[in-house]
């Protein structure tokens, strides 16, 4: 297990949550997502590090169990490789991650606040470049 403060976890998945919108709002069907292979294999990604982080914070009783089904999908899209349904990601998409965007976020504002500061201000300075997780992260500071 990771020595890691456990509350960068969620910003683990907040930040994969604001990359996967950002890639997939440049398209408007999933085989169209699925057919650029850099955004795909970055989608595919950042859904692995979701599910990643969701197990750490699972056993780490900060998120609920009721999110076994966020880890289920990494393990797919870790073990199945290019058997992945562009439909089912693109599903999760428009309709599920919003949800979990906002859970997550309202695990971030339940941080101790100067810990959430200085977990914010770390990165801020290290997504700098990209203005689209600069503006999400900033708005829970």
């Amino acid at each position: 297990m990771s020595s890691r403060l456990d509350e960068i976890f969620l910003f683990d998945i907040y930040v994969s949550i604001l990359k996967i919108q950002n890639t997939a709002k440049k398209f408007t069907h999933a085989e169209d997502l699925k057919h650029d292979y850099m955004a795909w294999d970055s989608v595919i990604r950042d859904f692995e590090i979701i599910g990643e982080a969701t197990n750490v914070l699972i056993k780490k009783e900060i998120l609920s169990e009721e999110l076994r089904a966020v880890v289920n999908l990494r393990n797919i899209l870790i073990h199945h490789y290019f058997g992945i349904d562009a439909e089912e990601i693109w599903n999760i998409i428009d309709n599920e991650l919003l949800e979990l965007k906002r859970l997550i976020e309202s695990k971030i504002l339940d941080v101790e606040i100067s810990k959430r500061g200085f977990l914010i201000d770390e990165i801020l300075e290290e997504f700098h470049y990209l203005d689209f997780i600069v503006k999400g992260i900033s708005k829970l500071k």
